[in-house]
């Protein structure tokens, strides 16, 4: 990694990073190779916030954010960066001022853009490291190829409830995300944040460890988590560490590698479109309802979800459906049978699976919980 340390320190920053500069792998030159730093973060979310508040509190000169999303207030609870003031702003506006507010001898630089194949290396290229904090497991390839074919390192992680992991990948003669991770698992295998659900803190606590082997590598200090995987669990507060080696097969940075052959092919890992399953929208179901024609409500959704909110009918969670078809034997001759969840993702399967058994009356709520809360009734709490 080519650092320059030739950034003067002030007599305000040498006062303001003092704890930091007394620690002898840090020192003056230390303090001044951070100045003269700069690192992408991919993501300004629930590992982004972390990772970006520490690097920024830390000294590192320029930061560069990745992000085209606005702050909804179901991000409050673990995307430290913003506030209930900055729900509705777009995110990468929100944290410039939050991060210049924190440290305003710092450069913020934002990209508000998607990552794709065709912008990835033109990104990370003018960065010493890059944080990956996505959520999205074509992201998380692109970007690890990028690294790869710039010679960035690439610090990686991912959470899930109350578990996650992070790895430092494609350091300079280490292993690359693919050599541990060679595919992308089948869309719709990992639930996402809001379907699985992620304990708040956890995020927080694998951001710190991001922004923790950045400081190492900027520093050249420590032993970094190249060619180990960090695993956490919260509700067991234990951690284990894996250590893989780098594949010489490797498709990103083996030894046959094709430089500018495309490793995945075009949405891989986006899931897959809903079933084709026939729907009805919100405003439809609330006049029938209206009507005293009321169909029969299904909802699929978890216990602890229909206990948030609820539209009343059925609850029979979509991994249990299988098992309890014979509850609904009763309705297969009824006018309708509404199937509903939180965003109409879930009952979309769950219709189509009701159809191949032969209730061919059920339909999907278009929207789910979400367009019912926003279209008729906005005491409906949306989660």
């Amino acid at each position: 990694m080519n650092l320059s340390n030739n950034s003067t320190l002030s007599a305000l920053e040498i006062a303001r990073y003092g704890r930091q500069i007394t620690l002898p792998q840090v020192g003056l030159e230390g303090q001044r190779r951070l100045k003269a730093s700069s690192v992408l973060l991919v993501g300004a979310g629930g590992l982004g916030s972390p990772a970006a508040l520490y690097l920024a509190a830390a000294g590192v000169g320029r930061l560069g954010l990745v992000d085209f999303d606005r702050v909804d207030e179901s991000n409050l609870h673990r995307q430290v960066l913003y506030g209930d003031g900055d729900v509705g702003a777009a995110k990468l506006e929100a944290a410039q001022r939050r991060l210049q507010a924190l440290n305003p001898g710092i450069e913020v630089v934002p990209h508000a853009v998607r990552v794709t194949e065709e912008n990835a290396r033109e990104l990370v290229r003018d960065y010493h490291v890059v944080v990956d904090g996505t959520d999205s497991f074509e992201t998380r390839y692109v970007v690890n190829d990028a690294c790869v074919a710039e010679g960035v390192p690439d610090v990686s992680a991912s959470i899930s409830q109350f578990e996650g992991q992070v790895s430092v990948y494609a350091s300079r003669g280490g292993p690359c995300y693919r050599c541990i991770f060679a595919e992308p698992p089948p869309p719709d295998a990992v639930p996402s944040c809001a379907e699985g659900g992620v304990l708040g803190v956890l995020p927080g606590l694998l951001g710190v460890i991001q922004a923790t082997e950045t400081l190492k590598l900027l520093l050249g200090i420590g032993e970094p988590l190249v060619g180990r995987l960090l695993i956490a669990d919260v509700l067991g507060m234990r951690f284990r560490t894996l250590t893989f080696d780098r594949d010489p097969e490797c498709p990103a940075c083996g030894v046959n590698r094709q430089a500018g052959v495309p490793l995945l092919p075009k949405n891989h890992c986006t899931p897959p479109p809903m079933p084709n399953v026939p729907e009805i929208t919100v405003r439809e179901l609330h006049d029938l309802r209206q009507r005293g024609e009321a169909p029969f409500l299904l909802d699929v959704r978890r216990p602890d979800e229909y206990e948030i909110a609820n539209l009343g009918g059925a609850l029979i969670p979509l991994d249990e459906l299988p098992g309890r078809l014979g509850e609904l034997e009763s309705h297969r001759n009824d006018e309708l049978i509404v199937v509903h969840c939180r965003s109409g993702a879930r009952s979309a399967r769950a219709v189509g699976m009701l159809r191949q058994q032969g209730f061919e009356n059920a339909v999907n709520l278009k929207g789910g919980i979400l367009a019912w809360s926003d279209e008729i009734d906005p005491s409906i709490q949306k989660y």
